[in-house]
């Protein structure tokens, strides 16, 4: 038939690189909160606006004619506001030429990071319970994830299994602190431990640090750019996301030493080449205020305390909440009857509150009766959700 398109062969079919993935955990209960109209205290994010300095600042810089590219590390104002900030908070001398790279969100941090140490048929060691990118990223470049468990209620890592883990194909081991979902820290100790790890195996080490600033109860927050044994062979991944309340716009940043940052940036350029202008200079004046970060662990204290709260009263079991801003309980004494999974379904249908099943951050899908609650929330929310 004249004007119709010649027939060809059949596509080929594409073989999937992951078919054991379907729907994330978080979009699944996110989506039953929206049907049922529960509150959602399931997916990570705020509810509550950001600063309005912020804002005034990103339409400041839309104003003021910065729409255009970016340079490919980032705004070196920036990327001096974050090396002042790792000065202040930490003491730390961080070079902002070099060792800084403004990402597009933190995940995107740790794609570029991983891609750009595995090779296919390397191996990562992952702790679980992990953050759900970091075995799919490993996945993609034909390398293979090694997991090794941390058990509840604290969490905590025992290195002779991770060390037990490493094989002449090992080459990163990722760690998550503050962890999500687990709300643990790492100890000076486990940094010793880490570092040990690593040396005598001659691996290199990346560390997801988003909740750097949401460290509770006085404690504080040890990274692996503060360990010098870690910090030549660590990349390390922050998210200005997470620190102040903007997880839409997708910025972070990775920390790295001058020769890892330099191949960190010859796969970033090609992936993203450059993050959003005016957010940039937005957030190079906020970090100004040094009162923007340093309130944000007794910011989340209090709202971590009121919903932990009324979750005791609820007939929930606290499990320790050290950091981020997550609250993890044992749900036991309530429904014994039922797995993590069917016991969030359940409590989003039947009492209009979504949760997290933490099976969902093992890959066995091991069950030990836990769920995750967000109190990232305004007042009242947490209020509605209590009651």
């Amino acid at each position: 038939m004249a004007g119709s398109l010649p027939k060809g062969p059949a596509a080929m079919p594409l073989q999937s690189k992951f078919p054991d993935l379907g729907l994330t955990i978080f979009s699944r209960m996110s989506t039953l909160a929206a049907e049922t109209g529960a509150i959602n205290l399931s997916q990570g994010f705020p509810d509550f606006a950001c600063d309005a300095a912020l804002l005034d600042g990103v339409n400041a810089a839309l104003q003021a004619g910065h729409n255009q590219y970016a340079p490919m590390p980032g705004l070196p104002l920036l990327r001096q506001a974050i090396a002042h900030k790792f000065e202040a908070s930490a003491g730390l001398l961080v070079d902002p030429e070099r060792e800084i790279t403004i990402t597009a969100g933190a995940t995107q941090a740790l794609y570029t990071a991983i891609a750009t140490v595995l090779r296919a048929g390397d191996e990562a060691i992952i702790l679980e319970p992990a953050y759900d990118s970091y075995a799919p990223a490993i996945v993609a470049q034909g390398a293979v994830p090694v997991r090794v468990s941390l058990a509840p209620p604290r969490f905590a890592v025992d290195w002779q299994a991770v060390a037990a883990a490493v094989t002449p194909r090992t080459r990163l081991i990722i760690v998550n602190n503050p962890n999500n979902p687990a709300t643990s820290i790492f100890s000076r100790a486990d940094l010793d431990a880490l570092a040990g790890i690593a040396e005598q195996h001659d691996l290199l080490v990346l560390s997801d640090e988003v909740y750097e600033h949401l460290v509770f109860d006085g404690q504080q927050h040890a990274s692996v750019l503060s360990h010098p044994q870690l910090r030549p062979r660590s990349f390390a991944v922050y998210s200005f996301g997470k620190t102040f309340h903007a997880t839409g716009w997708k910025v972070g940043y990775c920390v790295a030493a001058p020769a890892l940052m330099a191949e960190f940036r010859k796969l970033h350029q090609y992936l993203v080449f450059s993050v959003s202008t005016p957010m940039q200079h937005a957030l190079a004046a906020h970090l100004q205020q040094a009162a923007s970060w340093q309130g944000l662990a007794a910011f989340y204290q209090q709202k971590r305390d009121h919903l932990a709260a009324g979750l005791q009263a609820a007939g929930f079991t606290l499990l320790p909440s050290a950091a981020t801003y997550f609250q993890l309980v044992d749900y036991s004494a309530i429904r014994p009857d039922l797995g993590e999974l069917a016991f969030a379904e359940w409590l989003t249908r039947e009492h209009g509150v979504a949760s997290i099943p933490v099976s969902a951050f093992y890959a066995d899908g091991r069950d030990h009766h836990i769920v995750r609650f967000c109190f990232a929330k305004q007042q009242q929310t947490l209020d509605a959700a209590i009651s």
